[in-house]
């Protein structure tokens, strides 16, 4: 049986879990949405949604000074950006694929 994930669907999960509700804000939440809808059109593979799996290997940042305070050998964006996945929000913040 499979059910859709739309983004009301996404984000709700996330802020319903006593575990994760937390772990983003709505605006990370929907641009992993929208980074999950976005990678499965372009592979034409369905993605199971896994939310802890999510929490697993995302982390949001709310500036790139404070992501690279994570990183000792990381020193720029585009250093970052050759090394995983960012996903630059409108506020300024970053979520990244651990690596």
């Amino acid at each position: 049986m499979i059910t859709t994930v739309t983004n009301t669907f996404f984000v709700d999960t996330f802020v319903k879990s006593d575990t994760y509700k937390n772990q983003f804000s709505h605006e990370a939440l929907n641009a992993l949405f929208d980074y999950y809808e976005q990678l499965e059109d372009g592979t034409g593979e369905p993605i199971e949604f896994d939310m802890v799996a999510i929490c697993c290997e995302w982390s949001e940042y709310d500036s790139l000074k404070e992501a690279l305070s994570d990183y000792n050998d990381i020193k720029t964006l585009e250093d970052l950006q050759d090394n995983t996945t960012v996903i630059e929000l409108d506020n300024g913040g970053l979520v990244i694929e651990q690596f």
